[in-house]
């Protein structure tokens, strides 16, 4: 520990979500916490260039959609379609909102923000080096890396380029593109697929794969593989990219196949990379693997026991909404010495595609692989009286279980609401033993209509499989 350092209980570098689950929790337990952000607002990327920027613009853009296809408006009446500039600067308020009331979390919890960057100078300082190059030293006894990650870019690919654009920089377009290339089809470029085709873009989906987004169930994957050509979305699977060739008038990605693809723009999104450079780790005997995510254990403890890692720098799942609980779960065993990691088991995910998928549990796949004898459960929205209210037909929701215990095994959803739907089934499948049960929706009483009557529909219609 170097002489002449500020000391603090516990330093944690990052202020997104698993930064800010970690800091609330050690204040709380009456630790001295000091939270170090390179940016000059805390929040992290979730806030302000990933999830809450893109979820504000997909939200903008379906209001957009709602009125260009309401019946109860002529062709006259609907404006012109607005250029994605303007939808962007108004989910910055949305932005701002979100990093204010972040902060006012740091200042009543007494959480001192210091803005700079860190680097480890030994296994128990860091240096901060401030934006107009000031430097201070401060000491921790633990510390919580939370730095989040990046969209990799390939080396070849000149991502300076006026037309050339990952999932940071994507949103600083001018103008809307009459057509777009987004290279890999992920949640990232399943997302912006659906949003830019809601804009009215041409787009080219290229998947580096056989098929879209393998983890999830194969019915969900086929269904927003339908749904998302039937929008308009050209899908090329099994590509890889050869190389990125700017035009005057565009853009050109050359596929090994020999397929060339031209369109105004072009989105790489293959993949992201921990932000673990730059910290100084490897000389602390902290490896981070080729893609940047720091390896840790169940207790979200690095090689090093006093540091720990949380977040997207740990690979996956890669969710916001897990990161949060991996900070609070890594300052749980700072303060109390043991990880109560278990409650993270079953993580939801959330694919904001139009429309929405979420899944939590196992697959059809997975249950097949082992071996398990399950058995399916449908709701179909275009049946239930809620979605024929709005409108909002299209999806299903689709419950796994054991045809003998009828324990839930897997949740999976797809259509409007569905990332919400989800946590309904979240609840009961958390249950211990003979209380997660497919009976719970036989035997409950749901108002009327809803959307979560399609758990009743569902389960009634996967018990007349049984019986």
């Amino acid at each position: 520990m170097s002489t002449g350092a500020r000391h603090f209980d516990v330093i944690i570098i990052g202020s997104g979500p698993g930064g800010e689950g970690a800091a609330m929790r050690c204040a709380k337990a009456g630790r001295s916490v000091c939270v170090v952000e390179k940016y000059t607002m805390v929040g992290g990327g979730c806030t302000h260039w990933g999830t809450i920027p893109s979820k504000a613009l997909r939200h903008a853009i379906q209001e957009i959609v709602k009125v260009s296809q309401s019946p109860l408006l002529s062709g006259s009446q609907v404006r012109e379609q607005p250029r994605i500039k303007d939808l962007v600067r108004s989910a910055q308020s949305v932005v701002l909102r979100q990093a204010r009331m972040r902060s006012t979390f740091y200042e009543r919890n007494d959480v001192e923000v210091i803005e700079g960057e860190a680097r480890f100078v030994d296994g128990h300082t860091v240096e901060v080096i401030q934006a107009r190059g000031a430097r201070e030293l401060l000491s921790a006894s633990d510390f919580v890396i939370a730095t989040g990650s990046r969209p990799y870019r390939a080396r070849d690919v000149d991502f300076t380029h006026k037309r050339i654009f990952d999932s940071d920089t994507i949103l600083n377009l001018e103008d809307t593109p009459h057509s777009i290339t987004i290279y890999g089809a992920g949640v990232i470029g399943c997302e912006y697929a659906s949003m830019f085709r809601g804009l009215g873009t041409k787009v080219n989906l290229v998947n580096t794969r056989d098929k879209l987004l393998s983890f999830l169930d194969d019915e969900i994957i086929d269904a927003l593989s339908y749904h998302l050509r039937d929008q308009g979305v050209l899908i090329r699977h099994d590509e890889e990219a050869l190389r990125v060739e700017p035009v005057d008038d565009g853009v050109v990605l050359h596929l090994k196949s020999g397929k060339k693809l031209k369109t105004d723009a072009i989105l790489w999104a293959n993949g992201r990379t921990g932000n673990s450079q730059n910290l100084g780790l490897e000389a602390l005997g902290i490896e981070p693997n080729e893609r940047g995510s720091i390896v840790v254990n169940h207790a979200y403890r690095t090689s090093v026991p006093h540091i720990y890692a949380v977040g997207d720098v740990v690979g996956w799942p890669a969710l916001a909404s897990a990161a949060y609980d991996q900070g609070r779960f890594a300052a749980g065993h700072i303060i109390e010495g043991h990880s109560e990691d278990e409650l993270v088991k079953d993580v939801p995910t959330g694919i904001y595609t139009t429309p929405e998928v979420s899944s939590l549990g196992r697959t059809e796949r997975e249950l097949t692989s082992a071996g398990v004898p399950y058995e399916v459960g449908h709701a179909q929205f275009k049946s239930l009286a809620r979605a024929q209210i709005t409108g909002q037909t299209v999806g299903m929701l689709k419950i796994l279980f054991h045809r003998e215990t009828l324990e839930i095994l897997g949740i999976h959803c797809f259509g409007d609401q569905a990332a919400e739907i989800i946590h309904i089934g979240q609840a009961i499948m958390s249950r211990p033993g003979k209380a997660n049960s497919l009976k719970y929706f036989v035997n409950t009483t749901f108002n009327y209509p809803t959307m979560a009557e399609a758990y009743r529909v569902a389960s009634l219609n996967g018990l007349n499989r049984v019986f």
